[in-house]
């Protein structure tokens, strides 16, 4: 059994990321940004800051858009259609349930901004599920960067190599590899290409299918 499990949440847990696609454009035209390049919230999924400037600069010119200017209106408009929450993904009471029962601290690491974690959290019911809750917007450096993971590792008191980093986007499997995690990758939306599978230590269909690995020692 793993010391400890770290949680992305869009995509892995709650079933959101059809929403943050849909934010992406509107936020865009709010800053006078009426073409939306096709792809362009795949390659945002799961990024931290820098990475959300480096998309922009890559697709609009450099700083032509600021990132944070332009996050803080995806957010807001995640924040309104979100408001009565987002489904669970299937087996993820299953697996918290599991962890739980065998005494496994698990945390949300997530590069979301911190309102919105506790407003998704809250809303599923899930807010006492965690022992530490982080947001991307917290440490130094955003995914594909391992901080995140690594700043969640250091406050639950547990070794990256012995803990598990449960992703479902490139980013995040990114950085769960480079902070040395063993990294699980839960496939949601986008098809995971070589580099994503090179970085996984276990691709699993679902929630349920990690549980399972769990409980027969294939994970640990």
């Amino acid at each position: 059994m793993p010391q400890a499990a770290l949680f992305d949440m869009d995509g892995l847990m709650l079933d959101t990321e059809p929403l943050w696609t849909c934010s992406w454009e509107p936020a865009l035209c709010a800053l006078g940004r009426a073409n939306m390049p096709p792809g362009l919230p795949d390659e945002m999924r799961g990024a931290g800051p820098a990475a959300r400037q480096e998309v922009l600069d890559r697709h609009f010119g450099a700083r032509t858009i600021d990132q944070a200017a332009l996050w803080e209106r995806v957010c807001a408009h995640m924040l309104e259609v979100c408001r009565d929450g987002a489904p669970k993904k299937a087996g993820l009471i299953e697996l918290l349930d599991h962890l739980r029962e065998r005494g496994v601290p698990r945390a949300v690491a997530s590069s979301s901004a911190r309102p919105m974690i506790e407003r998704q959290l809250a809303a599923a019911g899930m807010d006492a599920c965690f022992d530490v809750v982080l947001s991307g917007e917290e440490v130094v450096r955003g995914k594909p960067a391992p901080d995140v993971f690594l700043e969640a590792a250091r406050r639950l008191g547990v070794a990256p190599a012995s803990s598990l980093v449960l992703e479902d986007s490139k980013n995040g499997v990114l950085a769960g590899a480079a902070g040395g995690f063993v990294t699980v990758l839960v496939p949601d939306l986008v098809a995971p290409d070589d580099e994503m599978l090179s970085a996984a230590s276990f691709v699993c269909r679902d929630l349920l299918e990690v549980r399972r690995l769990l409980t027969s020692g294939i994970i640990r």
